[in-house]
């Protein structure tokens, strides 16, 4: 056929003329692909503003030119490199703790940050009253609380807050940190207080968990990045960490690269959705001009010119949605930032990315001609002759290898996307396989509904049901395109509100009835019995008592960690080799724990006796070690060499104190350590004078309500599911109007029947009690096909993702899919209205 077509005059003239009664119902085919075409565009300018906005704030993302961090006080050696490198400094000491408001007799875990200095250098702590952030390490005991605290206990600026055995006055509401976001300060808010009165707190005892850093600012000409190169073998000697402005940078760029994938590969969807409508929408066309066509070819237009001259068409409607598409995209990436704000670390400088725009719109573009061709090419077969047959007459199209072509065409373009969106190439093949399951469980339910409809349809119902059923079988019906619609909507609804339930689930079946609810941390030695018997005047029980350890990995079957970080490539992660590892030791397993490998040693028999430990299965298989390999461990400087005597499986999700590593008893009874207390709390009147008493008594003792972390969790989750649900809707609405397309497309076919029928007596209600069948059925195949892929595939995440036992939430799958089918049918009699209105005779005079 080639090109020649596309260049003669005639054609474009012919594309023209044909298309002026037509090009509404063409652009509406069309327009049902702006939406996937507007997402691709608005998450990719997004994406584009993030990573612009990221290289412009850089310094204010860490605050610093240099961060040096360790989790126990700073040596002297260390105290003395950090002196030798100038610059100005700053230090922070960063601990959870418990706050207390004498005002309301409230009590919450914080996360409590000691400052001393100018930090931050880059960027400005934003705070109501804004002084508060400039002077509250001048005028004594003062702290600055975060916003989201402050509005749990109605506290205000001026009320009192006591932190451990000191009492602080708020001077300000913490809005904004520099590189922090609001929402890591839901489950521990942040408090900041000045490192002058930190000692006069009693909180930091020895053994307590805390994080040390020390802040740099240096000259602009002094390079950071090289200046860490030469400090990198004393702090690799002293297990210390650093961070510079650049891999701040870098870390964060791959976070929100990651996020605009992720976001990308759901607006993909919305395009192939919009794809399936333009399909439908050009296959009725078609079918329309299958007359026109027939006519052309008798008056000598050849083949390839007939097909160019709607091919044309097509094109020139798809390059208008395309516009309109990149349009709202762009109007849509303004809203993004203010919609992901609390997840940002940086203030979004909102601009136009013609790279993401001329990027969506020529995916869009490809896409939407991908689809267009499919029911175009059957152009090619129109035989003069169909002016003399019927302008319904089907041509075998299904064994066109070109058709075939294009379907592979589509399933590579799908593959190239994915795989130019997910960083492993196994993750691209693995959303393409699943999309290409979707669309062919779908598009095999559809066909099964067909085949019952036609083939089990009995005499014996009423007329009304045989009708009705019949339509889905009718010649050119939109059974197939409608399922897609309506099936793919509901099965990305329904996944999303299926994930977030079922973390939630797994949270709330931690603080089950016959749960523990309540943990308390930190207990020094000496606290236990006071602890113990403040819990018994309080008629608790004492579910549990564990002594913590902490301890760092020395060596590793012989190889000192040292020697593994430096080695080229090392098989090990990093953070299992430098992380400290909070240990206990006990003669039994709790509930939460199960042997899968070697044998359960719970005491040291004698002290010539090799130490035989428990690893948890994952640090196992990270650590690369198995039953009889050697780990040496660092206890404050003492050395326990130790063999993998059994590997456990942990269940996690119980809210119960569960460890990397458990020593036998009679090893560690010496050690320095600390005790978690594990108790049930009825009611939360209970919680609240619990938490106070011992903030009052114990000010260095922690404790967790599990009902707050739930409550917390679900904030979060509410979060990222809002984000996740904006690019939802735009699927949703894409799946909707290519559900109103396909009623509208086959608006002509009923125009037709109706006439028909009325001519044949039917009335007007039994005509609308057919179509309200056909919707019915229809509706209900989408949805509950949209339903097994969602639980499907929520039961892979669970799997293979959360390693959880899936728990399904009925509600949902249940109401879910009647909602659907609700809208289904609504969306099917809105727009087959005023079939009934036409007379019979002008239906059929017109040859609809």
């Amino acid at each position: 056929m080639g090109l020649k077509p596309f260049l003669e005059p005639w054609v474009w003239r012919m594309a023209w003329r044909d298309s002026r009664t037509s090009r509404g119902r063409l652009l509406y085919s069309i327009t049902s692909i702006t939406l996937g075409i507007a997402a691709l565009v608005a998450i990719s300018s997004f994406g584009d503003n993030i990573k612009v906005s990221i290289h412009n704030q850089s310094k204010a993302l860490l605050g610093a030119d240099l961060v040096i961090k360790s989790r126990r006080p700073f040596g002297k050696e260390t105290l003395e490199l950090i002196r030798s490198l100038g610059g100005e400094q700053s230090r922070q000491v960063n601990f959870s703790s418990m706050v207390y408001f004498p005002k309301s007799g409230s009590s919450r875990l914080a996360s409590v940050r000691a400052l001393d200095g100018d930090f931050p250098y880059y960027g400005a702590i934003k705070t109501v009253p804004a002084s508060a952030a400039r002077n509250f390490q001048k005028r004594g005991t003062d702290a600055l609380v975060e916003d989201n605290l402050m509005l749990q206990f109605d506290a205000q600026v001026g009320d009192s807050i006591a932190i451990g055995a000191l009492t602080f006055r708020i001077a300000g509401r913490l809005k904004k940190m520099p590189g922090e976001t609001l929402a890591a300060g839901l489950i521990k808010p942040r408090v900041y207080i000045p490192m002058a009165y930190l000692g006069r707190t009693k909180l930091i005892r020895k053994g307590s968990i805390a994080r040390y850093r020390v802040y740099f600012k240096f000259d602009p000409e002094r390079e950071t990045e090289q200046l860490l190169q030469t400090i990198q073998p004393h702090l690799r000697k002293n297990r210390l960490r650093a961070d510079t402005v650049q891999e701040r940078k870098e870390r964060l760029g791959r976070i929100f690269e990651n996020l605009s994938h992720f976001l990308n590969l759901a607006g993909f969807i919305a395009l192939l959705l919009g794809g399936v409508g333009v399909a439908s929408g050009i296959h009725v066309y078609t079918k329309q001009k299958i007359g026109t066509v027939a006519l052309l070819r008798c008056v000598g237009a050849k083949a390839g010119q007939t097909f160019a001259v709607y091919l044309i068409q097509a094109a020139a409607m798809g390059l208008a949605g395309v516009c309109l598409g990149t349009l709202i995209g762009m109007g849509v990436q303004l809203f993004l930032p203010s919609i992901l704000s609390d997840f940002l670390p940086v203030k979004i400088t909102v601009f136009i990315s013609w790279r993401a725009i001329l990027l969506g719109a020529s995916i869009g573009l490809v896409i939407s001609l991908l689809f267009v061709l499919l029911p175009l090419i059957s152009v090619r077969k129109i035989s003069p002759l169909l002016t003399l047959r019927s302008a319904l007459e089907e041509s075998d199209s299904q064994k066109d290898p070109l058709r075939w072509f294009l379907y592979f065409l589509i399933a590579a373009a799908i593959g190239l996307f994915a795989l130019a969106q997910t960083r492993v190439w196994y993750q691209g093949l693995w959303y393409a396989a699943g999309l290409c399951v979707a669309f062919g469980f779908l598009t095999g339910m559809g066909k099964l509904l067909m085949n019952l409809a036609r083939n089990y349809l009995s005499n014996s119902w009423s007329y009304v049901w045989r009708q009705g059923l019949a339509n889905l079988y009718r010649p050119n019906n939109q059974t197939v395109i409608v399922m897609l619609a309506i099936g793919l909507g509901t099965f990305f609804i329904i996944t999303i509100q299926l994930s977030r339930n079922m973390l939630l689930e797994h949270v709330s079946l931690a603080s089950g009835e016959n749960n523990p609810n309540m943990v308390l941390l930190d207990i020094q030695a000496d606290q236990r019995e006071d602890l113990r018997d403040l819990l018994k005047a309080f008629d608790l029980p004492v579910l549990e008592e564990t002594p913590i350890v902490t301890m760092r990995l020395a060596s590793i079957k012989g190889r000192s960690v040292q020697e593994i970080r430096e080695a080229p490539k090392p098989d090990i992660p990093h953070w299992a080799l430098r992380r400290e590892y909070h240990s206990t030791y006990r003669s039994h397993l709790t509930n939460t724990e199960t042997i899968i490998a070697g044998t359960w040693q719970g005491k040291l028999n004698q002290r010539s006796d090799t130490i035989a430990v428990s690893l948890e299965k994952d640090i196992a298989h990270d650590l690369d070690v198995t039953l009889g390999d050697d780990l040496t461990f660092d206890i404050n400087g003492v050395l326990f060499k130790t063999r993998v005597g059994s590997i456990r499986e942990v269940n996690w999700h119980r809210m119960q104190p569960n460890f990397f590593v458990v020593f036998p008893t009679g090893v560690l009874e010496k050690a320095p350590k600390f005790y978690v207390l594990v108790t049930k709390v009825p009611t939360n009147e209970i919680t609240a004078k619990l938490q106070r008493t011992v903030v009052q008594k114990f000010p260095n003792v922690s404790t967790i309500d599990l009902t707050l972390i739930l409550n917390t969790v679900d904030a979060v989750l509410g979060r990222v599911a809002f984000a996740i649900n904006f690019i939802t809707l735009l699927i949703v609405l894409t799946g909707l109007m290519v559900l109103a397309g396909a009623v509208m497309s086959s608006r002509y076919q009923h125009l037709g029947e109706s006439a028909l029928l009325r001519t044949l007596g039917a009335s007007r209600a039994q005509i609308t009690k057919i179509l309200l069948i056909e919707y019915l059925f229809l509706g209900s195949f989408a949805a509950v096909t949209g339903v097994l892929l969602a639980v499907a595939a929520c039961w892979a995440l669970s799997y293979f993702l959360f390693e959880a036992v899936y728990l399904p939430a009925t509600p949902i799958i249940l109401v879910g899919p009647l909602v659907v089918i609700g809208i289904t049918i609504l969306i099917g009699m809105l727009n087959s209205r005023g079939i009934c209105d036409r007379p019979p005779l002008e239906v059929l005079r017109s040859d609809v």
